[in-house]
């Protein structure tokens, strides 16, 4: 029986078993400036995003600078950008004032402009109305390890691309005790656990959307222009799409890790976290803390590399971005989420901000050689 699988290349479906070996294949890494577009500025919505969560959860006053200082880990800055340089490049989203401390030394603080707390409560609107599939978002990152369970801290760092709100460990749990319990693992951490399990979130997206063949799922390819795949990658790959497909609901201890096998399951426990993220995109030292809740191989990593047309790894903003190739129609997003669009809107003020100072239309006496020696992602 034959069945027609990427633009027009027909091949035979074939009952495989688990291959004994890794086949030593090594496909090069092209740069796609298109999908680099799409990661240019997340450091810094991200970052901009959550000072504004942190500000408004915490205080209508604002807030002094040295508490916003201490959430630095939560930002993603780059480690020579002060977080007070980065608050005063967006003029019309934080307000900067000063009150003076218990010795009378004028300390600098934030608070959000009336136009940022606008936008704040549209977010939470938002947030409210997409709560269920949040949720469902969360279950699901759960369900896919090996314990139902996560470090909260790993939690934290997968936040933002999932859409959950800034305090969820907490929140969460409250308004979700029959779902969800913090836990006290034997390293000192608090894990958050999953405490039901539901068989219809445990279907992946690569099975909802796709035809199974013989028992066969393939994931839908596509290079770089000009990526150039040699024949012999060709036929590997068309070999290794035919192989057994493994859900990552499922548990998956009996295969060999030196195995093609194995791997079309790390590539697949992969393809579906990077569908539960809204912008179908993370950076790619935020999923190493994944490879014993996910019961992953050593250099679990590696399959991004392996797979340019499944993955691709962006290099900008000074660290690894992983972009699912298939959810994006050259750098737009197929399939956009509600939250991505207040993301979007939160973007254009941003930008509108640091323009605005460019061009001095804030008065502004704090720029120094650091902020000049700086260029955000926002202009250019």
């Amino acid at each position: 029986m034959l069945r027609r699988v990427e633009e027009g290349c027909i091949v035979s479906i074939l009952n495989y078993h688990q291959k004994r070996t890794l086949v030593n294949v090594k496909l090069k890494w092209v740069k796609d400036s298109v999908l680099d577009s799409v990661v240019a500025g997340g450091r810094e919505l991200k970052a901009g995003s959550t000072l504004v969560s942190i500000i408004a959860s915490q205080s209508s006053s604002g807030l002094p600078i040295y508490h916003l200082t201490t959430k630095r880990g939560q930002l993603g800055l780059p480690h020579e950008l002060k977080v007070s340089t980065f608050l005063r490049r967006y003029p019309n989203i934080f307000e900067e004032f000063s009150c003076c401390d218990s010795a009378g030394t004028p300390v600098p603080w934030f608070k959000l402009t009336p136009e940022t707390l606008e936008f704040h409560h549209e977010e939470v609107t938002v947030l409210c109305e997409c709560s269920t599939d949040i949720v469902s978002r969360l279950r699901k990152l759960l369900m896919m390890t090996k314990e139902r369970m996560l470090p909260l801290q790993t939690v934290d760092q997968l936040k933002w691309d999932l859409g959950l709100p800034h305090d969820c460990g907490s929140s969460l749990v409250i308004k979700h005790p029959e779902l969800f319990n913090l836990v006290d693992l034997p390293d000192g951490r608090v894990g958050l656990k999953l405490l039901a399990w539901d068989h219809k979130l445990a279907v992946s997206h690569l099975e909802a959307n796709s035809t199974r063949g013989n028992g066969t799922l393939m994931f839908p390819i596509g290079f770089t222009r000009g990526f150039g795949l040699k024949r012999k990658c060709m036929e590997w790959l068309e070999e290794w799409q035919k192989l057994p497909y493994t859900s990552p609901y499922v548990d998956a201890s009996h295969l060999d890790p030196r195995t093609d096998v194995s791997e079309k399951r790390i590539v697949g426990v992969f393809h579906e976290l990077l569908h539960l993220t809204l912008q179908k995109k993370i950076e790619r030292r935020n999923v190493s803390n994944l490879r014993k809740p996910f019961a992953l191989p050593q250099k679990f990593t590696k399959v991004f590399e392996r797979h340019p047309g499944i993955f691709y790894i962006s290099m900008k903003g000074d660290t690894q971005t992983v972009v699912l190739r298939e959810a994006y129609n050259r750098n737009q997003l197929i399939e956009k989420h509600p939250l991505v669009h207040i993301r979007e809107k939160f973007a254009n003020m941003m930008k509108q901000g640091f323009l605005d100072r460019s061009r001095g239309l804030y008065r502004d006496t704090n720029q120094g050689a650091e902020e000049e020696s700086l260029t955000s992602s926002f202009v250019g």
